[in-house]
């Protein structure tokens, strides 16, 4: 009946009707009109309808209103990706985002401006929310404060309302005090122009309390703590039926036997859910055999179960930095799934051959059971490769990866971006604190099961698609040209050769020239800035960074529920619709989102602390620092060592007044002639943390080991010629530092 629904309201004929005058349109007995209505408030609720105020009924996007999901940014903008694929990315402005949430379901209304006789230029769609359809959540995490006759939360997320007021909580286990970090449910926010109300529904503790940071984190993004107890028990019972952690000879028969082959697998150190394993032979003369196989999770994960509920609900694992909270069971993720080494594990495999230098000549999909052979850290496997393989395995090793190299050097020939930085691991002690910071490299051992996985990835989806099933794909769209063109503007007044970013070879070549420059990592973040977000959907769109027309994910279904729905796709008889594949795509999408927000906050929290601390010790240390942007008010710099940016306020560099100058895009001291620009490499100490706004500054310390605001004002090793009176800028000449 939806269907018939939505063809009578987008006739060229309909007119806006009610309830009783559809009722008859629809040719519906009146003992019907309860189902209609039902339908419609469905509708309406999805955004694909609106009800006027004569209760009234028409096609949303006929009224220029679009349903879509609403990120939030800092500053207080809003983003809406529409549902519909196809329609661009729609900015609100702060004024018109009326009470939506960071990732709020809502209805916007487009701004549609008169065109003339020209045909008009990439424009950025603009519109304002008239509805929220949907909150993600009401619930948040913040900060209780207390006035003498009212009650309000701060919350911890700056993307979310100001101040919720409250009244004095009742059966939460204790009354908190001031300065407590608590839940608070909005109960009731009808107007942007008045402050939301709620109530406290859990008090966490006093912040400096140990786990009340990373208790914040879990409640404010809803990451659950355990597992349901029927979703336990049907782990339990796949376990318990095999008794020594093996699939019996009854699940084995039928699949491609390996167990004879070299199979590793390579992961960090400290992995238990061993999703992808390799192995490579000989094939011919100048050919190679390469066997991807992955974690068949969907033996043991059947569409409906209560493992199968409770994955689509998390969507994928989320790695805190103090802990996994896992998709499945361990029974299943670190045990049974696990591809361990010496024991049987079962497999779903793409066997490629490919040729001397790297092309893939055939592939294959089946069934598999392995017995892998050995178990490698990305440490010991770039260690093995650095010196004379030692026995048959480690030269399969070396083999591997040199044909790995080969593949990823035709990946670049074909388009696709170096877009990597090195990552950071922090290591914390028996207490949650931060013991040290670890500098994760992407070196030759990462590279080699890198190149594999987006291997299988590639034929997987290519596979799919030739046999038209309906699925999940990831897909990386092109970014705005008008994004691409800013920033090609931005690269150009720094002096920098670019090219039509438009053009893919141009954009590898300014990569390339980046690689080379002392300004080059700054502006690759900016280039990363322009970018779309990867995603998942339901029409393959390709992936714009690989550089790939065909692309899923295929190789993680123990830690990532759209590569368990892949799975089924391929393999199995009973297939998904694509209306189901289009919801999933859209909540997995969510659901990655939501974790990588999280895993960023647990990093954050524990990296605030640190530095808080520093800060009380009056010892604070010392890090090189990458100037990424440069303002009026001071400049942002990115900290390698700590994986985290920053501002440097000009209030922070007391020795001198800074004048800022646009044309140029760096500050100048008006006494040292000191310059400050993009990409200038420099030593800081924290300066200043805000729990509150989620910001930490960093003050300047000039090459003796001191701050800057310590010394003396003096001539620095860049100089500038003073300025002749009048020239520059008016509002930079007279610009004084903060």
């Amino acid at each position: 009946m939806e269907t018939k629904i939505m063809k009578l309201l987008g006739g060229m004929d309909y007119i806006p009707s009610n309830v009783p005058e559809l009722l008859s349109q629809l040719g519906l007995k009146p003992n019907q009109q309860q189902v209609l209505q039902s339908l419609l408030k469905s509708l309406e609720k999805h955004g694909k309808i609106i009800r006027t105020k004569g209760n009234r009924y028409i096609v949303a996007k006929e009224a220029d209103l679009i349903p879509g999901v609403i990120q939030i940014t800092r500053g207080g903008r809003g983003f809406v990706q529409p549902d519909e694929a196809g329609i661009g990315e729609i900015s609100i402005p702060e004024s018109a985002t009326d009470t939506a949430m960071h990732g709020d379901r809502v209805l916007v209304r487009l701004d549609v401006r008169a065109q003339g006789v020209r045909k008009p230029g990439p424009q950025e769609l603009s519109g304002s929310v008239v509805r929220v359809l949907e909150r993600k959540r009401s619930r948040f995490v913040g900060t209780l404060q207390r006035s003498k006759q009212l009650l309000r939360v701060t919350p911890d997320d700056p993307r979310l309302p100001g101040a919720v007021y409250v009244p004095e909580p009742k059966d939460v286990g204790r009354k908190p005090n001031e300065g407590d970090k608590v839940v608070v449910e909005i109960t009731r926010w009808e107007s942007k122009k008045t402050a939301p109300e709620g109530e406290i529904v859990e008090v966490l503790g006093a912040p400096d309390a140990e786990g009340v940071d990373m208790l914040s984190v879990l409640r404010h993004y809803d990451l659950p703590l355990s597992f349901p107890k029927n979703v336990l028990h049907e782990a339990q019972t796949i376990a318990k039926s095999r008794p020594d952690n093996q699939p019996g000879a009854e699940e084995c028969a039928g699949r491609v036997d390996c167990r004879s082959h070299n199979v590793i697998t390579i992961d960090p150190d400290d992995a238990k859910d061993f999703d992808d394993a390799i192995c490579i032979e000989k094939h011919g003369h100048d050919q190679w055999r390469l066997w991807v196989h992955i974690a068949d999770v969907s033996h043991y994960v059947r569409p409906g179960g209560a493992l199968d509920v409770e994955a689509r609900r998390r969507g994928n694992s989320t790695y805190l930095v103090d802990r996994v909270i896992p998709m499945l069971p361990e029974a299943l993720s670190n045990e049974l799934c696990s591809l361990k080494p010496s024991v049987d594990r079962l497999t779903k495999c793409v066997e490629f051959v490919l040729s001397k230098d790297g092309h893939v000549v055939s592939s294959k999909f089946y069934a598999a059971v392995i017995h892998s052979k050995r178990r490698f850290t990305y440490q010991e496997a770039f260690a093995t490769l650095q010196r004379p393989p030692q026995g048959e395995i480690e030269e399969r090793l070396h083999d591997a990866h040199a044909l790995a190299q080969k593949v990823r050097h035709l990946r670049f020939k074909n388009g696709s971006l170096d877009l990597d930085f090195p990552e950071n691991k922090i290591r914390l002690d028996e207490r949650g604190r931060v013991l040290r910071i670890e500098r994760m490299e992407n070196d030759a051992s990462h590279q080699l099961i890198e190149e594999f996985m987006l291997l299988a990835n590639e034929a997987v989806a290519g596979r799919l698609m030739a046999l038209n099933r309906p699925s999940v794909y990831r897909i990386h769209e092109s970014p705005k040209e008008k994004k691409l063109n800013d920033y090609r503007d931005d690269v150009l007044s720094h002096h920098v050769p670019c090219g039509n970013l438009n053009y893919r070879p141009e954009v590898q070549r300014l990569l390339s020239r980046l690689a080379t420059l002392p300004i080059g990592p700054a502006l690759k973040i900016g280039f990363l800035r322009s970018l779309m977000r990867a995603r998942y959907a339901v029409e393959p769109l390709g992936h714009y960074g690989l550089a790939k027309t065909k692309y899923t994910h295929f190789t993680s279904p123990i830690r990532r529920y759209a590569d368990l729905v892949v799975h089924r796709a391929l393999f199995e008889k009973a297939q998904l619709d694509a209306n189901s594949a289009r919801q999933i795509a859209d909540h997995i999408t969510a659901t990655e989102k939501n974790s990588a927000d999280a895993e960023r906050d647990s990093k954050d929290v524990k990296l605030y602390a640190f530095l808080k601390a520093q800060l009380v010790s009056k010892k604070p240390q010392q890090y090189s620092a990458l100037v990424t942007d440069v303002r009026n008010f001071g400049f942002f710099v990115d900290v390698a060592d700590l994986g985290m940016s920053g501002g440097v306020p000009l209030s922070a560099i007391p020795d001198d007044f800074y004048m800022f100058d646009p044309a140029s895009s760096q500050l100048i001291g008006r006494h040292t002639r000191r310059v400050i620009r993009l990409g200038d490499n420099v030593t800081v100490q924290i300066y200043k943390v805000d729990d509150f706004k989620k910001q930490v500054d960093f003050q300047l310390v000039s090459r003796h080991g001191k701050p800057v605001s310590s010394e003396k004002r003096k001539h620095q090793e860049r100089h500038v010629p003073p300025r002749k009176p009048g020239h520059g800028h008016k509002s930079a000449r007279k610009r004084r530092r903060k």
